[in-house]
């Protein structure tokens, strides 16, 4: 079984939940997805690192460091960072980021927890574990250009397919996904 086929596996087993919900967005629908049941689980954490690592050396190999908004990013941008670390491809290790839902109440006041760790003007994949909508999405992108990073675009674990998509590339931002609401 691929790496791609053992995440499906895990995302269908411990994150998807054929239901009614009502999304943060306030729509309502047939099912739910909760990535970080499987991102969380060690062999999640590493597929997600190994796969995503490779969708963004594959599209932005100039990326410099990869992160996105809290909290749903966190394990994606973990993952990643980890993985580019310890990976014999060539590729410079990518420092993670986390973009903050409100900015830091004390101190700083930062949107973008790591930033120090990463040169001026970095250029930055964005990560996320669903789009829905793709508000969030834009949230992060907004926050992190407000911060001096250049998005090169978004690598989604799962686009569900409702408008999302569209959504972020109207805003002139590349967006990928590994999954889709069709593959479950």
């Amino acid at each position: 079984m691929s790496e791609r086929e053992r995440l499906l596996s895990l995302l269908t087993r411990l994150a998807y939940e054929k239901r009614k919900v009502v999304l943060s967005s306030g729509r309502e629908s047939d099912f739910y997805i909760d990535t970080k049941q499987a991102t969380l689980s060690a062999e999640g954490h590493y597929l997600v690192g190994r796969l995503m690592l490779a969708e963004i050396r594959a599209v932005w190999p100039e990326a410099q460091a990869v992160g996105g908004m809290t909290m749903g990013a966190d394990p994606l941008a973990s993952a990643v960072s980890l993985t580019s670390f310890l990976a014999a491809d060539g590729g410079a290790p990518l420092p993670a980021f986390y973009v903050r839902k409100e900015p830091k109440g004390h101190g700083t006041n930062q949107w973008v927890e790591g930033k120090k760790g990463l040169p001026p003007g970095a250029r930055v994949a964005i990560v996320e574990d669903v789009v829905t909508t793709g508000a969030s999405t834009l949230k992060a992108v907004e926050r992190c250009r407000s911060e001096g990073l250049t998005v090169l675009g978004v690598i989604a674990l799962v686009d569900r397919e409702e408008g999302g998509r569209a959504a972020v590339v109207a805003a002139g931002i590349p967006l990928r996904a590994l999954f889709s609401r069709s593959d479950f």
